[in-house]
């Protein structure tokens, strides 16, 4: 399996690929991950288009087990991040 993308890895790409400097670049993927962060934190959704939709969902309240101990724990209703990969991009991994 190949290594991630780093990010100065996805700026230096993301300026070739703009024709733009680096720094500018990487304002500009700053800029959207505090867009898709202040978006989702606050409960919507954002869809990137041809990758997919980045969203927040509440999970109820559960029972857990301590893998150490095997004791039962319950564990209090919180929030998790999902995202659901667009079917473009699935077919263009995939075929």
């Amino acid at each position: 399996m190949a290594k991630p993308m780093t990010k100065a890895q996805l700026v230096a790409a993301l300026a070739e690929e703009t024709g733009s400097d680096k720094k500018s670049a990487s304002g500009h993927l700053d800029a959207l991950i505090a867009i898709i962060t202040r978006e989702v934190s606050g409960g919507g959704a954002v869809t990137l288009p041809g990758v997919g939709k980045i969203y927040c969902r509440e999970r109820p309240e559960r029972m857990v087990r301590n893998p150490a101990t095997g004791e039962q724990i319950k564990k209090e209703a919180d929030k998790v991040v999902k995202m659901t990969i667009a079917k473009a991009l699935k077919d263009s991994v995939n075929g």
